[in-house]
């Protein structure tokens, strides 16, 4: 498309999930309207849009997964349900008036810096732009990874992953496989169970499961946190506390997890009899290596007579026969896969074309890197929220996400400050120092205890937890430091020469 055709923008957003929609809010609030949302759906939402699977929760206290700026004093459960984040983002693209700038049905198919304007050419697939900014809130949850199993497309039934659930086909008397045991796992097995004829679990690695201590709040409760806000406030805070206390465990101290993995055991071998089982359902590694997961009835749910549990992994399909990798065998008339989404090779890197004409897939072919998690060498005026080494392990990733705003509204700042058309690109050295800093602060962690995790790139590498607390990040992400970066400026126009005669001229 010819560039008089593209519109520009001041920011483009990607995305309209948490990160997004907290980084419009943010804008706002910063005198910046000449912006746009992008988002590929019809609706804000995020990974609470796509995500329906019954039983689909969050695992952080309510009221500490929401904004700071936007509480919700009414949330009617301690941890929320699908439905009710997903109606609490709605309320906040409402309440911050957002509408406007959202553009759904808008997948960006290619970001391309261009070098003499200073700006980013962006393609999508219900228009195009061009912008001063880009700030990419994809998210890593949002593109389902679906493991390549021999056979799986003669399978006769139905398949799909459990953020993608078919709502129409109807599970009662089935025979269903679910494939996994991570966070989304074990929230469908007991959501399921009840209704299908037979399911079978292929375990490829036990988690460590904890209770999940979920209760309705009281309308006393809501109508003191309605009435007085501060109360909300201090309950958020106290919740913050408690988790910052245990960051230590999980960063410098990983032996300190015993204790609490007998309280998993514990909790193990109340809802498991059978010795069997329980043994297939014992990890063997280190509390905190994986993510570990809160459920109260997920061990129930797989005691019960029509479950099965394959301690093996998927690793052939042969029709309607599932076949694993120790040889044994289930029939399935569904497959449902709970193998979570691609984390450390996100799609949208290959759509991103920095000033080198290279993709920051290419960029990140040795492993993620970016400076504080939001700035990656090479990709002017490009911010990424949830970016590298940004995730947490036992808190909210809404803590994190207000920390990379408070990033992005100094960044434009900046921009401010220097005037005229400007881009900033973060240094080399400075990403590459960053990233060292991280990397030997990660040695000592639990999640590199030898664990095989989703935390972890094909290189073994965590390239995505947050190894300290949710203060020192907000800390180191208050301010941008123009050292670390290179500011750029339009290339200049060829000088012409001057005629010396008006002869001269003439020709």
């Amino acid at each position: 498309m010819a560039e008089h055709e593209r519109q520009h923008v001041r920011v483009a957003v990607i995305g309209s999930g948490f990160g997004g929609l907290g980084a419009a809010v943010r804008l706002r609030r910063e005198g910046i309207t000449d912006f746009v949302v992008l988002e590929r759906a019809d609706s804000v939402g995020g990974t609470w849009r796509d995500n329906t699977y019954p039983g689909c929760a969050c695992d952080v206290p309510s009221y500490l997964y929401s904004f700071s700026f936007a509480p919700n004093p009414a949330w009617p459960r301690s941890f929320s349900g699908q439905p009710h984040i997903r109606a609490y983002m709605e309320h906040v693209t409402d309440t911050f008036g957002l509408r406007p700038h959202l553009r759904f049905n808008s997948e960006v198919q290619q970001l391309r810096w261009d070098a003499e304007r200073l700006h980013w050419e962006v393609t999508t697939s219900a228009g195009d732009y061009t912008a001063d900014v880009v700030v990419s809130a994809t998210g890593p949850l949002a593109d389902p990874r679906v493991p390549e199993v021999p056979g799986l497309d003669s399978f006769p039934g139905r398949v799909f992953h459990s953020a993608r659930w078919d709502h129409d086909y109807d599970l009662r008397g089935k025979r269903v496989a679910v494939i996994g045991t991570g966070a989304s796992a074990i929230q469908i097995v007991p959501g399921i169970q009840p209704e299908v004829g037979r399911l079978t679990l292929f375990q490829r690695t036990p988690p460590w499961v904890l209770p999940r201590f979920d209760r309705p709040v009281s309308a006393a409760e809501r109508w003191l946190h309605t009435r007085l806000p501060a109360t909300a406030a201090l309950r958020r805070g106290v919740l913050w506390g408690i988790r910052e206390l245990q960051v230590s465990n999980f960063t410098r101290h990983p032996e300190r997890m015993r204790v609490v993995e007998k309280l998993a055991l514990s909790h193990l071998h109340k809802a498991v009899k059978d010795p069997v089982l329980r043994a297939r359902l014992t990890p063997g590694y280190r509390l905190g290596c994986k993510r570990i997961l809160l459920s109260s009835d997920y061990y129930p749910a797989l005691a019960r007579p029509n479950v099965d549990l394959v301690a093996s992994e998927l690793a052939e399909v042969r029709g309607s026969t599932l076949v694993a990798a120790d040889g044994t065998e289930a029939e399935a008339d569904a497959i449902v896969f709970g193998t979570g989404f691609r984390v450390t090779d996100m799609p949208i890197a290959q759509r991103v074309t920095g000033a080198g004409g290279r993709t920051l897939a290419e960029a990140w072919k040795g492993g993620m890197a970016a400076l504080r998690g939001t700035s990656a060498a090479g990709f002017p005026n490009f911010l990424t929220v949830i970016g590298p080494n940004t995730a947490l392990g036992n808190s909210s990733m809404i803590l994190i996400i207000e920390s990379q705003l408070n990033y992005l509204a100094d960044f434009m700042r900046q921009l401010d400050t220097l005037g005229g058309k400007a881009a900033l690109d973060a240094r080399p050295s400075a990403v590459n120092a960053w990233n060292r800093h991280v990397q030997r602060r990660m040695e000592r962690t639990v999640w590199n205890t030898g664990c095989r995790s989703w935390y972890l790139d094909a290189h073994g590498r965590n390239t995505t937890v947050w190894p300290g607390t949710t203060a020192e990040f907000r800390k180191v992400t208050r301010r941008v430091n123009l050292a670390e970066y290179q500011v750029l400026r339009p290339p200049r126009a060829p000088r012409r020469a001057v005629p010396a005669t008006a002869a001269e001229a003439a020709r």
